[in-house]
């Protein structure tokens, strides 16, 4: 079972868009393993950005996602960070395909609502800034012999 990183960035709580959106990652059947609402410090953001801490549009990068409280989220399924990014579509929601999380409801490349993990890797990278080994809770949902065939996960 894979597992990814997804936050809901300021602009999605202060736009009150988290359930919502939540809602479409529950109904496509991920499975929730761990969830917090937290504050992301520079330090944390200097970590979780860290390839673009050089580039010149960081300092303003930084000042939004430290804004306002954010919600971290580790999702598990198979092939689990393709689907979510799939999900979210074009990062600049001007470019999004309708019917996409950022095609739905953003109109910015910035201001896209959600981040996720670009790889398997990334993944790991980011679930470790954010939570501990022992806040992942690994569980079965009694309905999973609905939504997988046997020996797709």
């Amino acid at each position: 079972m894979e597992l990814t990183f997804v936050m809901f960035k300021p602009d999605c709580v202060q736009r009150g868009l988290l359930g919502r959106i939540l809602s479409r990652f529950d109904d496509k059947g991920l499975r929730l393993v761990a969830m917090k609402m937290l504050r992301i410090t520079p330090a944390m953001a200097k970590q979780h950005y860290a390839e673009h801490v050089s580039k010149p549009f960081y300092p303003g990068l930084e000042e939004f996602i430290t804004a306002s409280p954010v919600v971290g989220c580790v999702f598990a399924g198979p092939e689990v960070v393709r689907v979510v990014r799939d999900m979210l579509g074009a990062t600049s929601g001007l470019k999004a395909a309708s019917g996409t999380i950022r095609g739905d409801y953003s109109a910015s490349r910035q201001m896209n609502l959600v981040h996720a993990s670009d790889s398997p890797e990334s993944a790991s990278r980011e679930i470790s800034i954010y939570f501990k080994s022992e806040e992942l809770h690994a569980w079965e949902p009694s309905l999973a012999c609905w939504t997988q065939a046997p020996g797709e996960v």
